[in-house]
């Protein structure tokens, strides 16, 4: 299924048209975009996407999708996830995640703003799949950790870097949590519609020009792995988000630099998800 926050409320892409959850369950179901998230509730999604007629529910106009997930619990990223990235950062690989927080406070819709502060002149990019906890997940293994999850999602883990390392002591999470700094969408794509969900193209561009070309298939450690170490130490609840790290072409690492600017649009596609395109304002 391929899920959506429109205008606010919980629906279902279906054959291009939006299938609105409240309505088509006869109110059995919420309005709440929250409601996507919790696997509890997609056998009855699957249910009304199975019987929706397109002809009846109004065409997409993705100007209108929000984030999939627009409170989440709990959001973390990880931090040189892709040997590529690793190299260009002049780190050692590493040989666990590296995690760091991202709070409710900086996700915003596939189509929304990125705003960079007034006089932060080092705001980069990073394009990044990210997973969604679909229920109660606590010591994962390999063979079960994709059942935990409610889909993927694209997302940018946008970074002052200028503020990240500022300090002798790194501020990852400080630098990666401003507000709009965690854009995601445009879909929840549950990951039956995927053909490989470990191997999906991934592009990030600015303003037009390809920064970033991968392939989630080149994590250093796969979503597998990362829901088995994560959920030794942590209880995942429905909702919660990860953002599993980025590829090279990061421009604090181009020669010269190339950082986030008014005017900006800040494009992130992913295979079999979609394309958010996330205009950059200075203010």
């Amino acid at each position: 299924m391929r899920l959506a926050n429109y205008q606010g409320r919980a629906s279902i892409v279906v054959d291009g048209c939006v299938v609105d959850v409240e309505r088509a369950s006869g109110g059995r179901l919420t309005s709440d975009p929250m409601l996507l998230s919790d696997l509890d509730n997609h056998d009855a999604l699957r249910a009304i996407a199975s019987t929706a007629k397109a002809a009846d529910w109004p065409g997409l106009v993705e100007a209108r999708l929000g984030a999939p997930v627009p409170r989440p619990p709990k959001g973390f990223g990880v931090a040189l996830n892709y040997k590529q990235h690793a190299l260009e950062s002049g780190r050692e690989l590493p040989t666990e995640p590296h995690l760091f927080g991202k709070m409710e406070n900086c996700v915003c819709g596939p189509f929304d703003e990125i705003i960079v502060p007034a006089g932060r002149t080092e705001v980069d990019y990073e394009a990044e799949l990210v997973i969604v906890f679909g229920r109660v997940c606590k010591e994962a293994t390999r063979k079960n950790a994709w059942s935990f999850l409610a889909g993927v999602t694209a997302g940018q883990d946008v970074s002052d870097r200028g503020e990240q390392f500022r300090l002798p002591v790194k501020q990852f999470t400080i630098a990666k949590t401003y507000d709009t700094f965690g854009p995601i969408g445009p879909y929840l794509v549950t990951t039956d519609e995927l053909a490989n969900p470990d191997a999906l193209e991934l592009e990030g561009r600015l303003s037009g020009e390809v920064m970033q070309h991968s392939n989630t298939s080149d994590l250093i450690f796969d979503v597998p792995a990362l829901v088995v170490w994560l959920s030794r130490y942590i209880t995942f609840q429905p909702g919660d988000l990860v953002w599993t790290g980025t590829p090279g072409g990061v421009g604090e690492a181009r020669n010269p630099q190339r950082f986030l600017h008014g005017g900006d649009v800040l494009e992130t596609e992913i295979e079999g998800i979609g394309t958010m395109r996330n205009p950059v304002v200075e203010r």
